[in-house]
């Protein structure tokens, strides 16, 4: 039986959804992509809730990136809401170590992450925040930010006392929350890098290009993936119909010598025969409020206390104008068991790991034109922007051969 397709992709994130329209558009090859679910979009697919609410079901996307040539491409399947994301972090007042007395007020205590100087300010109160802040500026002058490690070095104890006060307030609690480690486990590498900021600039992200598809994700990947040489099917498990056995790929039984772009987990797609790889999951807590809104940023961090590690609140995000009802999520991390109905988020990066998925990928490079691209088939951490990146450039080799 004649194929319809030339190339095969798997998953309709953004990996494979950028890979379909670049070998479809540019390269000419008919496409088809696989998706297990049912929508397009993978974890930044969004949707209205049954309250009209626009959310984002797999946690919170928000776009900014360094890069204009990632830029440019989105913005052909999109217009763009102004959105430059804040974040605060809200501990409780009752807590003696947490809030400075002259702090306990009615009401939460926050203030912005990254620690600016304006959090300086709220932690340690107006006065004492300031002269600590001028402090940090006289000792570095030249530097738009500074870290934990830079800090905890500085000879002067006050200066040193910040960083205890960051790593305390901002970092370890969160972070104990997110991956489920003690302090002892946590990779003192990660901790070094935690930064302070030395100026008011309460922006999240500092990237140049920063903000929301104006009429939500969903549009832009169903724009992306409309072309004539592109046939997505949804709700299809490509396990069921791709096999790279014995390091052959075959596609509904038949021998395929066309690439294949694989978006899915690598330990998944080889039958876990080396064991299951390590990843963290999310549960969300979703809940409407009868009001305008709940908070006043669209993220806010509980970096001490709850279960939960942050809330978002959405209308924030994407600027809906609906009065009188907002929707939140309740974020919470634990870890991936492989159950029915969980989805692997987060790779757990450390050196057995990494020698497990080697072998894994080891095994991907014996398959023929198989290719293993985005956070879970390279078991690795992208933000949007850089997966979209990594499958441009991907594209690029492929189309010249």
């Amino acid at each position: 039986m004649e194929r319809t397709f030339d190339c095969l992709v798997v998953g309709a994130g953004y990996a494979g959804a950028v890979a379909a329209r670049e070998l479809a558009e540019r390269g000419g090859k008919r496409v088809l992509v696989l998706e297990r679910r049912d929508h397009v979009g993978g974890n930044a697919y969004d949707c209205p809730d049954e309250h009209g609410v626009l959310i984002h079901k797999y946690g919170p996307h928000i776009f900014h990136t360094g890069s204009k040539r990632v830029f440019d491409y989105l913005s052909r399947f999109t217009r763009w809401r102004r959105y430059q994301h804040r974040v605060i972090a809200n501990l409780p007042r009752d807590n003696p170590e947490v809030v400075p007395a002259h702090k306990k007020t009615d009401g939460r205590f926050t203030f912005p992450v990254p620690f600016n100087l304006d959090s300086m300010e709220r932690a340690f109160g107006p006065d004492e925040g300031k002269r600590l802040g001028e402090k940090l500026l006289d000792a570095y002058p030249a530097q738009s930010q500074v870290t934990i490690l830079e800090l905890r070095q500085n000879p002067d104890p006050e200066i040193a006392a910040i960083a205890e006060y960051v790593y305390e307030h901002v970092f370890v609690h969160y972070t104990m929350k997110q991956w489920g480690q003690t302090p002892e486990e946590i990779d003192p590498n990660t901790t070094a890098r935690v930064p302070v900021r030395l100026s008011r600039d309460d922006r999240y992200f500092q990237d140049p290009w920063q903000g929301m598809p104006l009429e939500g994700y969903t549009p832009l990947f169903e724009r992306m993936l409309d072309h004539p040489n592109i046939t997505v099917a949804l709700g299809v498990d490509a396990l069921t119909r791709l096999d790279v056995s014995g390091g052959a790929v075959r596609v509904d039984g038949q021998s395929f010598d066309g690439p294949v772009i694989y978006t899915g987990q690598a330990d998944e797609l080889f039958g876990f025969c080396f064991g299951p790889l390590p990843y963290r999951t999310l549960d969300f807590g979703f809940e409407t409020h009868r009001r305008d809104f709940y908070q006043t940023h669209g993220t806010v961090n509980y970096t001490v206390d709850e279960d939960f590690t942050r809330i978002t609140e959405f209308k924030h995000l994407t600027g809906q104008d609906l009065p009188g009802v907002t929707t939140i999520m309740k974020e919470y991390s634990r870890a991936y068991t492989g159950a029915a109905g969980e989805t692997p988020y987060y790779a757990i990066i450390d050196p057995a790991n990494n020698a497990l998925y080697e072998k894994y990928r080891a095994l991907a490079g014996e398959c023929g034109d198989l290719h293993l691209l985005g956070r879970l088939a390279e078991y690795k951490y992208y933000n949007m922007d850089a997966i979209v990146l990594r499958a441009l450039e991907l594209c690029d080799v492929l189309l010249e051969k």
